[in-house]
C-alpha cells in the first residue's frame, strides 16, 4: 500500500461519492481517541457530490457528511470539503473506494438516501459508544460474551466512523456490520479501498498504520 502527499486543488475532481476521507485532530478529545486506538487517525467523513441545478456544465461540489462539533451542532452535518479543510487543524488523507468494488457493489441512491436521513433527522452524535468503540480490546470473549467496550448497533445517535460505516453497509459496499463498533482506524484499515491513498494536510511523517489490509466482516453483527 502506498502514501502519496497530494494537493486537494488535484485531488478535487477525482474524488467520489463513497471516498473516505480521514482526520488526525490535535484537540483533546481528537487525543483520547488516537490514544485509545493506538492510530493517528480520530476522525472519518465521508463524500457526497451535489451538482449545480440547472447548469449544463457539470460542474459539482465535494461535500463531506459526518457526525462531528460543528456549526455549533454536535451531530450529523453536510459540509463543503473545502471549507472543512481550510478550517481545519491537523492531517487529512483521503482514501479513494477500490474502483472494483464500486463498479460492482456501490448502490448510490441506497447510500444517499441513508446518509441524507441522517441529516435531515440532524442525529445527535454518540459519545457515549464513540469512547466504548475505542476501548475494544476485551470485546471478543469466550462462549460469544462481549467485554464491556462492545457497542450493540444503536442509531439513535452517531459518532464518526459508526455513520460512514452505515452508510457503506447500507450502500452494498460491505456487508452486514455492526457499525456501531468500528473506530476510525478500523473503517481505515478495512479492504475496500485503492492500493494508493493521499495525504491531504498535515504532517508528512503522519501515515494509516496497517491500511486497507482488514475484512469488513470481521465486524459482522
Amino acid at each position: 500500500m502506498t502514501l502519496e502527499r497530494m494537493e486537494y486543488g488535484e485531488a478535487r475532481s477525482l474524488m467520489k461519492p463513497g471516498d473516505v476521507i480521514a482526520f488526525g485532530g490535535k484537540g483533546h478529545f481528537s487525543e483520547l481517541i488516537k490514544f485509545a486506538t493506538r492510530a493517528d487517525v480520530s476522525h472519518v467523513g465521508v463524500i457526497l457530490q451535489t451538482r449545480v441545478v440547472d447548469d449544463d456544465s457539470g460542474r459539482f461540489f465535494n461535500q463531506v457528511i459526518e457526525s462531528t462539533s460543528i456549526h455549533d451542532f454536535n451531530g450529523v452535518v453536510i459540509s463543503r470539503l473545502s471549507d472543512r479543510m481550510e478550517a481545519y487543524e491537523g492531517e487529512i488523507w483521503w482514501l479513494p473506494l477500490n474502483e472494483g468494488l464500486r463498479q460492482e457493489k456501490f448502490d448510490s441512491v441506497s447510500f444517499y438516501n441513508f446518509l441524507f436521513n441522517q441529516a435531515q433527522e440532524r442525529k445527535g452524535y454518540d459519545v457515549p459508544q464513540a469512547l466504548k468503540s475505542a476501548v475494544d480490546a476485551l470485546d471478543e470473549l469466550p462462549f460469544g460474551l462481549h467485554g464491556p467496550g462492545y457497542n450493540r448497533e444503536d442509531f439513535s445517535r452517531f459518532f464518526c466512523s459508526e455513520l460512514v460505516a452505515a452508510g457503506l453497509e447500507k450502500a452494498g459496499t460491505v456487508g452486514p456490520v455492526n457499525a456501531s463498533d468500528v473506530t476510525p482506524i478500523d473503517l481505515c484499515r478495512w479492504n475496500i479501498y485503492a492500493t494508493t491513498y493521499f495525504q491531504l494536510k498535515g504532517q508528512a511523517d503522519k501515515q494509516i498504520s496497517r491500511y486497507n489490509t482488514l475484512d469488513p466482516a470481521d465486524w459482522n453483527v
